[in-house]
């Protein structure tokens, strides 16, 4: 089992910066990959990267790219999206999510609760 909470969003203008943070825990070596997944209202959720947990072998959403970006602390056991440029559609609740079975991107088994994330001014 692995828990994770996201922590970071908030409230920022168009065109600013923001960085989300997931703390993981539990059995966290097991840990294939490692997601960020956001949902607007109305909408489904949609991927917003996913990587390897070694770090390597990362993909974005196409809408992100050269905007986003993802890194994590091994000491902290801590993931982060930063996310520049931000604009009013990427507004949402934002979530981590993992994997311990190699079930690929689309087979996110462990999700955290979200944080939002609202752009506007």
């Amino acid at each position: 089992q692995v828990q994770l909470v996201e922590s970071g969003g908030g409230l920022v203008q168009p065109g600013g910066s923001l960085r989300l943070s997931c703390a993981a825990s539990g059995s966290i070596f097991s840990i294939v990959r490692m997601g960020w997944y956001r949902q607007a209202v109305g909408k489904e959720r949609e991927r917003i990267s996913c990587s390897l947990s070694s770090g390597r072998r990362t993909t974005y959403a196409d809408p992100v790219k050269g905007r986003f970006s993802v890194s994590r602390d091994v000491a902290k056991s801590t993931a982060y999206l930063q996310m520049n440029s931000l604009k009013p559609e990427y507004t949402g609740v934002y979530y981590c999510a993992a994997e311990l079975y190699n079930s690929g991107c689309n087979g996110m088994a462990f999700w955290g609760k979200g944080t939002l994330v609202t752009v506007s001014s």
